[in-house]
């Protein structure tokens, strides 16, 4: 392979120099922002020696050209171009000025939770582990595992501890996420979370039965009573005050005397928001995150397995407009208050989808006698059995069509499956194959048929709806010659 002649090629079918504005690359893609994309031939770039893939997402067009060769790749192209070395968050902030409001609320969404997604899932997973220790008849009959053997009491309990800590703590986790990203000190954030969680405070996952005899401790402020309670568990309101609280700090900052800056802008921007989330904000939508996760529980089991098909038939859709990144925070919020959700239902949905669309990319590298396709296919419906979708959707499935509609129709009907056994996860994970030890024990049995459904189905409707075509094409051929 010539990178030099490659990187030529993709410079003039991408509308030249003028018309990249910005370049990165990550492990597998070649990232880039374009001035005005109708300038490229997008098509003629897909033949290019080396591509295995192009799809367009949150404003980035994206070159699928595997590790390794990408990286050569990306210098040949820089030095044609002569742009110095730009991350993928540059890329992704160029990319975002040319973003609607909604794609933005949704970037902006993603940046936030996805930091803090492998803190989530060490302590989901840890859960899981808990419940394996715990649960009755997972190894032995009638007995759960500490019961037969007391010794491990104590390993399960300090587990447990261990589990739960990223769920308790959460608001501190989330405002350092968030003032980042709203433009303040993530440390100042992390001191208005602990506020939230405060053990001065009442718990928040308390603050229900408080309510209803009375108890529910205050502070009495010349008269005006503003509640001691914490915010466990909540996800809305910490979102809100960090925004408040960037925006208090930069406003601050912009008339605050330089000899004064580091003293005085830390202290108003934190009393002044602490005070407005205990008396304002916190008590305004302290059941905003509990009432969506809740109405979301509610439809799925109240919708059964017709609402499951819905939700696995448009998870895939949503995935090619990213929005499906902001089911992150409703997952959050599920896993959060788990005693009362059961675990999240939207990762068991998730895998369902991300099976279906590998088994039919799987399907097509099988019946297809395009090298370049095959080479493309194969790996990619590898990658989506493991949770990553965007190779074999972009690269095959939405190029072909067929299999992606074969794909949506499997997640579809294994969706209303699991829906019916109300199968959920008790922590996020890669929602694939691997998924399986973020299940609840009791239904890890349910979600693996379900995953064998969607596989089959997805990969058995991909080989007959491709071998139809291409007798149809055949048979067109022959009538014509």
């Amino acid at each position: 392979m010539n990178y030099q002649n490659t990187a030529q090629q993709l410079l003039e079918k991408l509308g030249g120099r003028d018309n990249i504005t910005a370049a990165a690359h990550c492990s597998t893609r070649l990232r880039l922002v374009l001035a005005d994309e109708s300038k490229a031939d997008l098509k003629a770039v897909e033949d290019i020696d080396g591509v295995k893939g192009l799809f367009n997402v949150g404003g980035q067009t994206q070159i699928i050209f595997g590790a390794g060769i990408v990286n050569t790749v990306y210098a040949e192209l820089s030095a044609l171009i002569g742009q110095s070395e730009m991350s993928t968050a540059d890329v992704s902030t160029v990319a975002a000025s040319k973003q609607n409001i909604v794609q933005q609320a949704v970037k902006g969404l993603s940046d936030i939770f996805v930091p803090i997604i492998p803190a989530i899932v060490a302590g989901g997973l840890m859960m899981g582990l808990y419940n394996v220790l715990t649960a009755k008849g997972l190894f032995i009959e009638g007995m759960s595992l500490i019961e037969a053997y007391p010794g491990m009491g104590d390993l399960a309990g300090m587990i447990n501890a261990f589990a739960n800590a990223p769920f308790v703590f959460l608001p501190i986790l989330l405002a350092f996420s968030a003032s980042r990203k709203f433009g303040g000190n993530a440390y100042l954030g992390a001191a208005l979370g602990m506020l939230m969680v405060h053990p001065e405070l009442l718990n928040g996952w308390g603050f229900g039965g408080a309510s209803l005899d009375g108890t529910i401790p205050v502070w009495n402020l010349f008269g005006f009573e503003v509640q001691k309670v914490g915010y466990q568990g909540s996800v809305i309101p910490v979102l809100i005050c960090s925004f408040v609280l960037a925006k208090l700090e930069i406003g601050i900052r912009r008339f605050m005397p330089s000899a004064l800056d580091n003293l005085l802008t830390p202290l108003l921007a934190l009393l002044i928001t602490g005070f407005l989330t205990f008396a304002l904000i916190g008590p305004a939508t302290r059941d905003l995150g509990f009432l969506l996760g809740d109405g979301l529980n509610w439809l799925y089991e109240s919708a059964g397995f017709i609402g499951g098909a819905v939700f696995g038939l448009l998870y895939a859709p949503f995935v090619i407009t990213g929005m499906h990144h902001s089911f992150i925070a409703i997952e959050t919020q599920l896993l959060a208050n788990i005693a009362f959700t059961g675990g999240s239902f939207i990762f068991v949905i998730a895998t369902m989808s991300n099976v279906a669309q590998g088994a039919a990319c799987l399907a097509y590298g099988v019946m297809t006698r395009d090298e370049k396709a095959k080479g493309i296919a194969i790996p990619g419906g590898i990658s989506a059995l493991l949770g990553i979708t965007e190779p074999a959707m972009f690269g095959i499935n939405l190029k072909y069509r067929f299999p992606f509609i074969a794909a949506v129709v499997a997640a579809a009907i294994s969706s209303a499956l699991v829906t019916l056994f109300q199968v959920k996860a008790q922590a996020l994970g890669a929602a694939g194959l691997p998924g399986v030890i973020s299940i609840r024990p009791e239904d890890i049995t349910m979600y693996v048929v379900g995953m064998g459904i969607s596989f089959v189905l997805a990969f058995a409707l991909t080989f007959m709806w491709g071998k139809r075509q291409n007798r149809s094409i055949a048979g067109y051929q022959e009538a014509v010659v």
